[in-house]
């Protein structure tokens, strides 16, 4: 068996970011593994005319190696597109160009192997390193980095997926003929706004009909005042790591819309859609924005769904009849089934989630000198940046830190504007609960 001093499991930006700083570091062997055939990232949500949420220099590497071969910029180059990328003025990037650029890393990265399951991850007492299989290999590390994303969300009703019903991940794949039909999407964030704005367009056929359900009371915006971008820096990710459960849980609710709003561009892209459909051609309405809703339960008919919806607000209660439902929902953390083995040893929150410290490592009753990393899998202990793009090259680097004997990568900064903390905190739950309560002023 082959040892490595790292292996990650999983290959996608986060992991693909680690293994693009772990290749230049001499003396450090590393290997990643992905059970698919080649790198894609949500080849399924790959609408049109939609953009990241994060600038393009928030790539793989450059926020601790801008030197580094796997940069943004260096793709436009070695694409030969750096002046016309220039020209084009782009404060974000599209969906699709960014994963073309991760693809790009992907191919010149030589510490990827594709088409690698991983079955079980135990750990041999007698040679201190942890055993990796998969359906082909066995390998040995000193270190596991655990990088395999999350499972699709979907409401409890929805017990089968097919061309009539389906989350929002599979889109691109299935590529619906949407041409006179009933549809609804459910679900008000980011990829909610794409797809409703793409069928009302008619990207897959003019629908007749089509509705947009959310539970959230309204269709909110991103949130990406100036301040509100400070949750997505190191310093704060150190800060809210050491708050209390109730702080943290509280913090996260509030913040929210800084990850999961809508950009100020798609809101009024949609608006004017309709407002040019309904207010200057005058159709009659046909696409209808339901906020405050819930989808209770979905009932197969012949040609589709029935959704039956609960209103928070007035407790109404609605059904609607479509031919295709799509469920832009999310997704959910899930525990691997290959970390059954180690399951006795990895210690859990009271949610039942991993305890994971802001080295990113799990907690476990194992040697220290291995460790366990898990990558997009803390947000209730490390805040809500961490499932995001922002920070993948530090959260890289302070996982390689860790991993090395030295600490290859230099991750000070100047000090923020904001001081987070004050100079005599308490994580006492009782003292925030009070303090929670209070009039906002």
């Amino acid at each position: 068996m082959k040892t490595y001093d790292f292996i990650g499991i999983g290959i996608g930006p986060f992991n693909l970011s680690i293994a693009a700083l772990a290749e230049g570091l001499d003396g450090f062997s590393s290997l990643f593994l992905e059970r698919k055939p080649h790198f894609s990232w949500h080849p399924g949500m790959m609408v049109p005319d939609c953009h990241m949420q994060t600038s393009f220099l928030k790539d793989l590497v450059s926020a601790v190696e801008p030197t580094n071969r796997h940069s943004f910029l260096n793709y436009l180059v070695q694409r030969k597109k750096f002046y016309r990328f220039l020209t084009t003025e782009q404060r974000t990037v599209s969906r699709e160009e960014f994963a073309d650029y991760l693809s790009w890393a992907a191919e010149n990265l030589t510490n990827l192997a594709f088409s690698q399951q991983v079955q079980q991850v135990s750990f041999d007492e007698k040679k201190g390193l942890f055993e990796v299989v998969t359906q082909r290999d066995r390998f040995l590390a000193r270190h596991v980095c655990v990088g395999i994303g999350k499972q699709i969300n979907l409401p409890d009703c929805v017990t089968a997926q097919d061309d009539s019903c389906f989350h929002a991940s599979e889109m691109m794949l299935r590529t619906p003929d949407l041409a006179g039909k009933r549809v609804t999407v459910v679900g008000g964030g980011q990829s909610g706004a794409d797809l409703f704005l793409n069928i009302f367009r008619g990207e897959w056929g003019q629908p007749l009909s089509l509705n947009w359900v959310s539970r959230r009371n309204n269709y909110n915006a991103l949130d990406e005042a100036a301040f509100a971008n400070e949750y997505f820096t190191p310093e704060y990710v150190d800060s809210f790591s050491t708050l209390g459960e109730e702080a943290r849980r509280q913090m996260l609710h509030e913040q929210k819309m800084t990850s999961d709003g809508i950009t100020t561009e798609s809101l009024l892209a949609i608006y004017r859609a309709m407002y040019h459909r309904f207010e200057v051609l005058r159709e009659k309405p046909w696409a209808h924005l339901m906020p405050s809703r819930s989808v209770t339960a979905l009932t197969r008919l012949q040609n589709g769904q029935r959704l039956t919806l609960q209103h928070h607000l007035d407790g109404g209660r609605e059904q609607l009849e479509s031919n295709v439902v799509i469920f832009a929902t999310g997704y959910r953390a899930a525990q691997p089934a290959f970390l059954a083995p180690l399951s006795h040893r990895l210690h859990l929150d009271a949610d039942e989630a991993f305890h994971i410290n802001n080295d990113f490592t799990l907690e476990w009753d194992g040697p220290q000198s291995n460790r366990l990393f898990a990558v997009n899998a803390g947000m209730h202990r490390l805040g809500i940046a961490e499932p995001q793009l922002s920070l993948m090259a530090w959260r890289a680097a302070r996982i390689l830190n860790r991993a090395h004997d030295d600490e290859p990568f230099e991750l000070a900064t100047t000090p923020g504007v904001i001081h987070w903390r004050s100079t005599t905190s308490t994580d006492n739950s009782q003292v925030f609960k009070s303090l929670a309560q209070t009039t906002e002023y």
